[in-house]
């Protein structure tokens, strides 16, 4: 059971971290999928823990916890915050394109790790 979890976890840091890179790659250039996938863990990380100490809060938390995650992008990547909630946005979408296709064959279920609210 414990081989099973670290592998989809796996699985969907790369997929979360294909979004990050996607996203990196078109709105500032950035071209480094190991900085991406470091990139997606720090995030995933981030989310939990201030999802965990003010998540509960209606509205506020869950818009905490993305300011957090796009903080680290920020931190991570070049350019403004808004070039980092752009990359954001990206990852997001392309997570989401690619989890579609991969469960619409039957491979994995709609979730990743790295990129919220997949």
């Amino acid at each position: 059971m414990v081989v099973a979890s670290a592998i989809v976890f796996l699985a969907s840091l790369l997929i979360g971290a294909l979004g990050i890179y996607v996203g990196a790659r078109v709105i500032v250039g950035a071209g480094d999928y190991d900085h991406a996938i470091v990139t997606a863990l720090i995030g995933a990380v981030i989310w939990a823990v201030v999802g965990f100490f003010v998540g509960w809060i209606p509205l506020l938390g869950p818009l905490l916890a993305l300011l957090a995650y796009i903080a680290v992008i920020n931190f991570r990547y070049p350019g403004d915050w808004t070039a980092a909630a752009m990359i954001g946005l990206l990852a997001w979408v392309t997570v989401l394109i690619v989890l579609y296709a991969l469960a619409a064959v039957g491979i994995t279920g709609f979730e990743a790790v790295g990129v919220p609210g997949t």
